[in-house]
């Protein structure tokens, strides 16, 4: 018998999130506005680690793990019904932000961590793709950097402060949530 889809995350969970950032003032520089918008991220970062991990201990086969996968990724990259410009545009900073953790995890379920360079290194070729304008191959360089990280290998933030802000900054955002919900998979409580 096959997990319901919603055991790893749920549409009223991130709809939920969604509530919250529409009724608070939400000013980026401000630090409880920050939080709440990385909340956000690490809360669905977190829904992926446990599939990767519950695939991981056999208790998905890979099939329904790319399905449960596939599942968070269709509610969370959904268009949000967010009237104000400004937060739906966080909003859709956090959405870009997870796009590479969902093809990390469907990558690593389906062909494992990258066998050869470093977490830095497909950093780097993701940049290099991105500065070319060749966005499909700078996410597959960002994809395979985030296998190596589910795989326990360490993501230097400091990557990130010497490339020029973009989609694989932004992306490197993400995958930095996936870090820490690799290593530590708790729940972020929605009333915090």
């Amino acid at each position: 018998m096959s997990n319901p889809p919603t055991e790893f995350y749920s549409e009223e969970r991130w709809q939920n999130w969604i509530d919250r950032i529409k009724d608070e003032e939400i000013d980026p520089e401000d630090e409880s506005s920050a939080r709440l918008l990385l909340n956000l991220q690490d809360d669905t970062a977190i829904a992926v680690a446990k599939i990767v991990a519950a695939y991981d201990d056999d208790e998905l086969e890979r099939e329904e793990a790319l399905g449960e996968i596939n599942d968070v990724r269709e509610i969370v990259l959904d268009e949000v019904d967010i009237e104000d410009e400004e937060k739906l545009i966080l909003v859709d900073g956090v959405q870009t932000s997870l796009v590479c953790v969902f093809f990390a995890a469907e990558e690593y379920i389906a062909n494992g961590p990258a066998e050869e360079g470093s977490v830095t290194d497909y950093l780097g070729a993701a940049a290099d793709a991105e500065a070319e304008e060749d966005f499909d191959a700078a996410l597959g360089y960002a994809a395979q950097a985030g296998t190596l990280i589910i795989d326990g290998d360490e993501l230097d933030m400091t990557v990130a402060e010497e490339l020029e802000y973009g989609l694989v900054t932004e992306w490197i955002n993400g995958l930095d949530s996936l870090q820490s919900a690799m290593s530590d998979p708790e729940v972020v409580e929605e009333d915090e």
